[in-house]
């Protein structure tokens, strides 16, 4: 069965975000007022071939936690669902 995986990675709430304050100070120089805080993170989506969900998980999660985010410095979360097969 084939998954499809979508992890997010962030930065740690204690960790400063450049990126983001740079961002964030565009958006107040183009008027978006009503934006307060910006924060900018990574999107991941990989297709993991498992014999079910929780397998597609463990896949996703040990990948994430070994190369996709650094654990000094970020946290991820992972969606799996299922993908159907197309015809």
């Amino acid at each position: 069965m084939t998954y499809k995986a979508q992890v997010t990675v962030t930065l740690r709430p204690s960790i400063l975000d450049p990126q983001g304050k740079a961002t964030h100070h565009a958006l107040t120089q183009l008027e978006f007022d009503q934006i307060n805080h910006v924060r900018i993170g990574k999107f991941i989506e990989m297709e993991i071939e498992a014999t079910g969900p929780d397998e597609a998980r463990r896949v996703a999660e040990r990948a994430s936690d070994q190369l996709l985010a650094n654990p000094v410095m970020e946290d991820f979360s992972v969606r799996i669902e299922e993908v159907q097969p197309v015809g």
